[in-house]
């Protein structure tokens, strides 16, 4: 049975892939300020990147996470959600990534994985506190990976291997998760390819191995679904209790007669499975915005640009209106009220043959 139906709010954008180094991208009031006239109405921080935000601050001090929510309000903008998607992979990675994820961590912990998980749990630890200084309920993430290698099973995976796996990453998370409860801000899951939680059954063996807790939430991403082929409508049906943010990012699947869902380790532009800016893919975001307000999903719509094609500026100024035209303003009353008979028990029992 759905819930009440809700109006989705929106347009919001996600910073990380438009942080840069030159103006109006490298800091967080020149920024806020571009998004805002592009139409946003919100803004997902990326809390690795200190040109938006010093996180151990806005744990810290209340005052400067309000100094930092003001700078958004000041150009019109709600913060939508804090995000700890790259210290959130670090508290699980497997050896043989080892080496490439050091560039997530800070120079003096490269070639140190203990120090690195450590000190991407402290990490994770102040985006809890920070965004309930905040006042914000949810908090986007990345689960980490120890299973992903053995992800094809050749060779034969050892009996038991996958459910260590899950065990050793909930108990890593679950400390984190306690966290999160005593800051009333529900952890989401981006469940996404590289992340043990990457569809419906891993975000199923995650939250079992962490005994059902209450914080275990997910981001939903349609974008990751096209490209490994999933029902991503049908996953809203099964999930749509756990979702409690929603990254609108589009994708297609063009398979060939020399590459599939796997890629042949080409580039971006030259994969079957490849990212594109809103309303350049094959997601059908009507269906998608049409279920999650069926649903009751009461979270914000974050455009999240990655396109192998087109330019993040071009990205970004398509994407306000987009998610705009998308966004469902839902009835408060039926469509067929004007032929209602009114409610009367003894009219029904009539109507029903029930004397």
């Amino acid at each position: 049975m759905s819930k009440k139906l809700t109006t989705i709010k929106g347009p919001a954008i996600f910073l990380a892939q438009f942080m840069d180094d030159k103006a109006p991208f490298n800091d967080f009031k020149s920024i806020c300020e571009w998004a805002a006239a592009l139409g946003y109405k919100g803004i997902q921080i990326p809390t690795w990147d200190s040109r938006a935000i010093d996180l151990e601050k806005a744990a810290t001090s209340k005052t400067y996470a309000d100094e930092i929510k003001g700078i958004a309000q000041n150009a019109g903008l709600e913060i939508t959600e804090l995000s700890t998607h790259l210290q959130g992979q670090l508290v699980a990675v497997h050896p043989a990534y080892d080496t490439m994820f050091d560039a997530f961590a800070p120079a003096e912990l490269h070639n140190n994985p203990k120090g690195r998980t450590a000190w991407a749990v402290e990490q994770v630890k102040m985006a809890a506190k920070a965004s309930q200084h905040m006042g914000i309920d949810v908090h986007a993430t990345f689960s980490g990976a120890l299973a992903w290698p053995f992800l094809y099973p050749w060779p034969q995976r050892p009996a038991g291997l996958v459910e260590d796996a899950f065990a050793e990453l909930a108990k890593r998370w679950l400390p984190l998760l306690n966290a999160f409860d005593e800051c009333g801000v529900d952890a989401c899951y981006e469940i996404h390819p590289g992340e043990d939680l990457h569809d419906g059954i891993t975000f199923e063996r995650f939250f079992e191995a962490t005994g059902k807790h209450s914080r275990v939430k997910m981001l939903y991403d349609p974008s990751h679904f096209v490209l490994q082929q999933l029902d991503y409508l049908a996953y809203i049906d099964h999930y749509h209790e756990f979702i409690r943010m929603f990254h609108v990012k589009d994708a297609e699947f063009n398979a060939t007669g020399k590459s599939g869902v796997y890629g042949g380790y080409s580039g971006w532009v030259d994969r079957p499975g490849r990212f594109r800016s809103l309303g350049d893919g094959q997601v059908d975001f009507g269906a998608i915005f049409s279920k999650l307000s069926q649903y009751g999903y009461d979270g914000w719509a974050v455009m999240e640009w990655e396109c192998c094609i087109k330019s993040p500026e071009q990205g970004a100024r398509e994407g306000a209106p987009f998610i705009q035209r998308h966004i469902i303003e839902v009835t408060e009353k039926a469509f067929d009220d004007f032929a209602g008979s009114g409610s009367d028990a003894e009219l029904n029992k009539k109507i029903l043959g029930i004397k």
